[in-house]
């Protein structure tokens, strides 16, 4: 999908985030598995609209509820009984989960596929002493995992969408890593 109308030398489009992530994963040979709790599948969806994407992304879990994020995904749930979801460890332990669970099921190695997880209060409330905009990113990869720590401004929808923005730039970041 293009931004915007946007063109590069030559009147070519210049291409967006989604078709950056698509093409260098392709390029390299890696998949992209997603766990996501406050972009509610948002991630998955920008990818999926992209052309290629059937090549990369293998899939996702919105894992929204703290009982899909530790039965389904793998975040132990007495870390998320103690810190609740809105931690970088919660964060990082479903980075890492989705991105074994998702190669495991398609037969592939670990090596090559990227986890993805988003956590965190998009509002208009705080949620258990953690306020509006706090949110995490976590990414698994062959070159360990790392989360992210943020903290955004603005309504609901805002937050969520600037969650989903530094999300591909993560990626983006990963995939040029490896």
């Amino acid at each position: 999908m293009v931004h915007g109308g946007a063109h590069g030398l030559h009147g070519r489009p210049v291409p967006g985030p989604e078709e950056m992530i698509i093409a260098s994963a392709l390029a390299k040979d890696l998949h992209i598995a997603t766990a996501e709790s406050l972009t509610g599948g948002g991630v998955s969806a920008r990818l999926a609209q992209t052309p290629g994407a059937s090549k990369v992304l293998l899939g996702g879990i919105t894992a929204y509820q703290d009982e899909i994020k530790s039965q389904l995904v793998g975040a132990s749930a007495q870390l998320i009984a103690q810190q609740s979801a809105v931690d970088a460890e919660v964060c990082a332990q479903l980075a890492g989960g989705v991105r074994s669970k998702f190669a495991v099921a398609m037969g592939l190695d670990e090596s090559r596929v990227i986890g993805i997880a988003t956590t965190g209060v998009a509002g208009p409330e705080a949620v258990q002493g953690k306020r509006v905009g706090e949110v995490f990113i976590g990414i698994a990869s062959s070159s360990g995992v790392k989360v992210f720590g943020e903290n955004f401004e603005g309504d609901r929808l805002a937050i969520i969408q600037a969650t989903i923005a530094r999300c591909e730039e993560v990626l983006m970041e990963e995939i040029e890593l490896l």
